[in-house]
């Protein structure tokens, strides 16, 4: 009769770290299965290997509900009877293949099962899987398999492949082991309990006790005992349900695990254990399960299941032979979900069955428990094992006594034992009876008292704070938040106290900080903010004063980091008030300490500090520091402490001024050169040595500078060559008239050809100067720093300039407008509008008189531009003019020309 075959998985193409192959060996409600690693090449392989060689009549395949490939091909191998039976010499026979649904139509969320119904003979079992689904959730192009089951019969050598008629010969009844009757003549049947999603959504320890029931009713089929075998059948159809349910249970157990919800996940383990131990109870295995004839009950052996909560052994205890009571109405049922959880047990606490089996009656349908009444001279229980503590721990040791002699004295030996324990389950309910006592101490009890017991648990706490195990840790935790929050207060303890309690716990806390594990670190740093915000710590300032306490250059890289990490938050929760407790004193002590630490994490934790502080009190900050020289800055730390300093003063750093410093006499070099060479130029023109063309022209550009140049850098560089065009410039090109009376205004030289300014010192570097500094006819461009004519400025800034694509002409006004205020300036319609009749000027923004003499009259005049700073310059220097130079002649005739 084919059944469930073992198997394992010897090879596998690719696979995910936390999804291997080998979850595929087994099957329960927690099996992860096997997922491609992310982005593989398709198609992928993998390999069974049955425990020997048999015929296969289905293989099962249960998809992942996302992660699902669009068909799988099976291949079946086996290896010549004259070679050695390993995967090098296997030889593979294609079966077929199966295509999977998308699973848009579900919404992701279902697993499809696919059974295929095949015929052959090997040792090897592959399947090449191909390319996944697309779907949004599969972001990586992942297929996955949450499980593989195969059902077929072990052949024990060639011959024992034979027809199917072979199974239905009467005479080979007897050969056949462990069949039912109904199966002799069902050579192909399978067995429900074989089928994958059986195991898959079955509780492991109760799918065990369904096959050997299921066992067990085939042989009492055989032996004609058919009330017995129809009391296992309802107990297989009950045990079914109550399967899927603890296996639910388990499911919502391990979720509970991993988000670290332990106090959900123990409830649940109780949960289970008490359900499961009612229904062995209801359903009387003892009975059920007999080996022998004899109706006492045997141990149960179940088959180990891999699983996580380890199998449970049901102990069964002989009893008297079964005494038949009269029938009785039973009381009303209630539902098992209904009823309230029994106190915690132990789980070393063994299952017992009791003596006399109670009426059978479902199990959700049970009648509530009812509390038998007290017996007045039954000793009464200790109080620890209302908490879950029984068993006896190991005795305490002549160290351990006398260490916590003050503990023992309130508490008792037998609860500090469980402390001191080996067992973490001991420490963790030592730490629960302690809790339980404390809550349960009435306010109306003596002072002295109350204050022993929370010295004593403050003892305790500190051993729970540096336990290794985390459930230990948070026990202790919770126990020392009870007693700042709630003890304390109920009982009114003196200030003096509740410190002492802050200060001894803090030690350990602080030193917890710098555990290796991630989670441990987290919660006490959390714990320790948290403790600092308590009403009754808060005023005492103690969390504070503890955590800025300066470290030793010796302490562990992450204990300071994390010290470093406490003093910044408590830096942002509570601020450096008067009642905060941290002042700039005693965390500068702490930082500056901190920053001789060999670790570069803890001295980077105290720099953040340092710089938050400095916004707070700059000087005080400053005085714990060396003093702030190239000594000092030449140290990495220091210099980058006192560049920020600057910053945050809004000074230019030391590197900054350097550079801009080298940076200005790169520039400075490269303005003289293209001063000489403008100087140059206009000399050329003056002297008429331009040619026709280029002085009829119009110009366009003046003299380029971009810093302000003295005459000693300009009379140093008068000898360098001037090799380049010069430039082009507004020349006015005279001849002399009769009318003139002095020839010698047409001399060019020491003259200003836009002004008409005559100065002995403009000659070259003098000239020059009055260019780049004095001219009241030219202005400096913003933008590029070139010397222009105020009356082309708009020209230079939409044609010529290096940002003329920042600017855009306002049709208006005819100026230049930042693109970024262009669409405000024209909405507003605020600006003075030009006149096609006369200039406009991109100073003051005013029109101004057509023609060369209207330019020079408002840039030069006194009731000319106030926008221009020059002109006042230029006033001052000839007072008799008013506005027009009588030095230079007036333009006439074909050669005068208008600015743009």
């Amino acid at each position: 009769m084919p059944r469930k075959l073992p198997f394992r998985v010897i090879h596998a193409s690719g696979q995910d770290e936390s999804y291997r192959a080998s979850e595929l060996n087994y099957h329960s409600p927690l099996t992860k299965g096997w997922q491609a690693s992310r982005y593989c090449l398709y198609p992928q392989d993998i390999v069974l290997q049955l425990d020997q060689r048999c015929r296969l009549r289905k293989i099962q395949i249960l998809s992942h509900q996302y992660l699902i490939a669009t068909k799988i091909e099976f291949f079946v191998g086996d290896v010549p009877e004259d070679m050695s039976p390993n995967l090098e010499n296997a030889r593979y026979t294609r079966l077929g293949y199966v295509s999977l649904s998308d699973n848009e139509k579900t919404g992701f969320k279902a697993r499809e099962l696919k059974s295929v119904h095949v015929d052959a003979v090997g040792l090897y079992l592959k399947l090449n899987i191909h390319k996944n689904h697309i779907n949004k959730y599969n972001i990586y192009n992942q297929v996955g398999i949450i499980a593989i089951n195969v059902i077929g019969e072990t052949l024990k050598g060639p011959s024992d492949f034979m027809d199917p008629e072979y199974y239905l010969d009467p005479d080979r009844k007897g050969q056949l082991d462990d069949l039912g009757l109904d199966t002799y003549n069902k050579p192909d049947y399978i067995s429900p309990l074989d089928d994958l999603a059986f195991d898959m959504y079955q509780d492991p320890e109760i799918a065990g006790i369904i096959r050997k029931l299921e066992k067990k009713k085939q042989e009492a089929v055989l032996q004609e005992r058919f009330d017995y075998a129809k009391r296992l059948k309802s107990a297989i159809t009950e045990l079914q349900k109550v399967g899927e349910k603890l296996g639910k249970y388990e499911v919502e157990k391990r979720q509970a695990v991993e988000n670290e919800d332990y106090d959900k996940a123990k409830l649940k383990k109780v949960q289970m254990d008490e359900y499961r131990l009612q229904v062995y109870r209801d359903l009387n295995l003892a009975d059920l399960l007999e080996t022998t004839g004899s109706r006492h009950p045997q141990v149960i052996d179940l088959e180990p299941i891999r699983q996580a909560t380890p199998p449970r052994l049901l102990e069964l205890t002989p009893r008297s032979p079964i005494q038949r009571s009269p029938p009785r109405t039973p009381p009303p049922r209630t539902p098992y979900d209904e009823r309230p959880l029994p106190a915690l047990k132990s789980k070393d606490t063994p299952r017992e069955l009791p003596s006399t089996p109670p009426p059978r009656t479902s199990y959700d349908e049970r009648p509530l428990p009812v509390k038998p009444p007290a017996v007045p001279d039954e000793e009464p229980e200790p109080a620890e094992t209302a908490v879950g503590i029984t068993g006896e721990p190991e005795p305490l040791t002549e160290k351990d006594l006398r260490e916590a002699s003050a503990a023992i004295d309130v508490f008792g030996e037998q609860l500090v034992s469980k402390a001191y324990s080996k067992t973490w389950s001991y420490r963790e309910d030592a730490l629960l009876a302690v809790y339980k006592q404390m809550q349960d101490l009435p306010a109306t009890a003596p002072k002295d008292e109350a204050k022993s017991m929370m010295r004593a648990s403050i003892f305790l706490v500190k051993k729970a704070i540096d336990d290794k195990v985390y459930a230990v840790f948070k026990a202790g935790l919770h126990l020392l938040k009870m007693i700042l929050t709630e003890y304390v207060p109920k009982h009114k303890i003196q200030k003096q106290d509740t410190v002492w309690a802050v200060e001894r716990s803090m030690q350990n806390l602080l030193h917890k900080s710098g555990d290796t594990a991630v989670r441990n670190r987290d919660d006490a740093k959390n714990f320790v903010l948290e403790m600092a915000r308590y009403p009754e710590v808060k005023p005492t300032n103690c969390v504070p004063h503890e955590a800025v306490k300066p470290m030793k250059n010796s302490v562990a890289p992450r204990l300071g980091q994390s010290r470093c990490e406490i003093v910044e938050m408590l830096y942002k929760d509570l601020g450096i008030k008067t009642n905060s407790g941290l002042n700039i004193d005693n965390m500068m002590q702490f930082c500056v300490a901190a920053l001789s630490h060999h670790a570069g994490e803890v001295r980077d934790g105290s720099e953040r500090i340092i710089k938050a502080l400095y916004k707070e009190d700059r000087q005080a900050v400053k005085d714990y520091l060396p003093a702030d020289d190239d000594k000092t800055r030449k140290i990495t730390l220091y210099r980058q402490l006192f560049e920020y300093f600057d910053k945050v003063d809004g000074k230019p750093s030391k590197a900054d001024v350097r550079k801009k410093r080298s940076d200005e006499e790169t520039k400075k070099q490269a303005e003289i050169e293209a001063l000489q060479k403008q100087l140059q130029s206009l000399k050329d023109m003056a002297s008429g040595k331009q040619d026709a063309k280029t002085n009829q022209s119009k110009p366009s550009n003046k003299p380029v500078a971009k810093k302000p140049v003295d005459e000693n850098l300009l009379k140093a560089d008068k000898n360098k060559k001037k090799n380049e065009p010069p430039k082009k410039s507004k020349i006015i090109n005279k001849k002399p008239t009769a009318d003139d009376d002095d020839t010698s205004v047409y001399n060019m030289d020491n003259i200003c050809i836009f002004c008409g300014e005559r100065n002995e010192s403009f000659i070259e570097e003098g000239l020059d100067l009055h260019y780049w500094k004095h001219c009241p006819m030219l202005k400096r461009c913003t933008n590029c720093k070139q010397v222009v004519e105020i009356a082309t400025y708009t020209d230079h800034l939409l044609n010529e300039c290096e940002a003329k694509n920042n600017y855009s002409k306002c049709n208006r006004c005819t100026e230049a407008i930042p693109k970024s205020e262009y669409d405000q300036h024209v909405s507003e319609k605020s600006c003075n509008a030009a006149k096609s009749s006369s200039n406009h000027c991109p100073l003051c923004h005013q029109n101004v008189s057509s023609g060369e003499d209207g330019w020079k009259n408002h840039l030069m005049g006194k009731d000319g531009c106030k926008q221009n700073p020059r002109r006042l310059l230029s006033l001052n220097k000839n007072p008799s003019t008013g506005g027009t130079s009588k030095n230079k002649p007036k333009a006439t005739g074909k050669n005068k020309k208008t600015p743009r």
